[in-house]
């Protein structure tokens, strides 16, 4: 029997996003368009759209969990919110998914207190239109970009990867203005509804043109947006029931060893297995005072497990002392 799971997180690049049946009947109001196929790999010369995100995706390793988590949110169209602690892989994961899925590059849209919907989805330079000589304006169009919000949302023939990072950076209202574009996949763009043209051309966040009809951004298909969140504050019942929701939790010394071999292996040669061992050790302990993430952990390796031994490059025993002891300090906690 064919497994069920579009995304299975190994990292080979295929072409089973197309395989995926129409949304949930309750999902969206309007008809359905089947996902178009993508030039595999093996059909291409290289293609910088999709080996962008290839770096951050090769060594990541999804849990079971994680790959569950991205199937759900696939077949049912919805995004999925990510929360755990820093340093867990919670904005790794969507590089790895738009590597494996051919998305293209990860279209990234850091949240702060300042973030707007609006602000993700379009930015309108007013002032610089109305600056730009005398005589008749310029066209309006000519003075608004789209964001990575609204990039995804004008994606055609197959969806983008979206990661909203930070969610929890945000002001109280920014979530509850989110589930409109969540639900429904449309924004309105006044600036253009005023000027009355059919269509309108735009550029968005990577300088390509997109043809607006009528003012108004409407979703082709829905986007895969992850949404990150450091589990700093409480989000709307609305909000979150829009969502599949997952918690990541630390990874365990198997799944530390796991990340290490992906991570490190073309220092394969000159890893010291009983020196990562001790470093292992002692980051899980270092773990119990405070909140470390996993990449200090690597850091801590590569710089003191790898790089010793690469052209005539040495540590000796204090130095090495010193800086695992730098490298390995707590985030959070008493030696934070």
């Amino acid at each position: 029997m064919p497994d069920w799971k579009i995304f299975d997180g190994r990292g080979r690049q295929h072409d089973r996003l197309t395989q995926l049946p129409p949304p949930p009947p309750w999902r969206f109001s309007r008809d359905w368009r089947p996902i178009e196929k993508s030039v595999l790999p093996t059909q291409r010369h290289k293609v910088s759209a999709w080996d962008a995100e290839e770096a951050r995706a090769r060594a990541f390793q999804p849990t079971p969990e994680m790959i569950q988590a991205v199937n759900t949110a696939l077949y049912l169209r919805r995004p999925l919110l990510i929360t755990g602690k820093p340093g867990t892989g919670k904005s790794t994961l969507i590089s790895k998914v738009a590597h494996e899925l051919l998305l293209g590059d990860v279209l990234r849209w850091p949240i702060n207190s300042r973030s707007t919907v609006r602000s993700g989805v379009y930015e309108y330079d007013a002032i610089g239109r109305l600056q730009a000589g005398t005589g008749a304006p310029p066209p309006v169009e000519s003075y608004l970009v789209l964001g990575p919000l609204g990039t995804a949302i004008a994606a055609s023939g197959r969806p983008r990867a979206l990661l909203v990072d930070e969610i929890d950076k945000s002001d109280l209202d920014f979530a509850n203005d989110l589930l409109n574009v969540i639900e429904e996949g449309t924004f309105d763009i006044p600036e253009l509804q005023r000027i009355g043209q059919d269509v309108a051309t735009v550029r968005n966040a990577e300088g390509n043109i997109v043809e607006i009809r009528a003012g108004r951004l409407q979703v082709e298909h829905f986007p895969v947006v992850v949404m990150t969140s450091n589990a700093e504050r409480d989000f709307p019942a609305a909000f979150l029931r829009r969502c599949v929701r997952l918690d990541v939790l630390p990874p365990d010394r198997t799944q530390l060893e796991a990340i290490v071999r992906s991570q490190l292996r073309s220092y394969k040669a000159r890893v010291d297995e009983h020196a990562i061992s001790v470093l292992i050790d002692r980051f899980l302990e270092a773990s119990t005072a405070g909140d470390l993430s996993t990449d200090q952990l690597l850091n801590a390796i590569f710089l003191t497990v790898s790089v010793p031994g690469m052209r005539g490059k040495t540590l000796d025993t204090a130095e090495q002392e010193e800086l695992v002891a730098a490298l390995l300090r707590p985030i959070t906690g008493s030696d934070s």
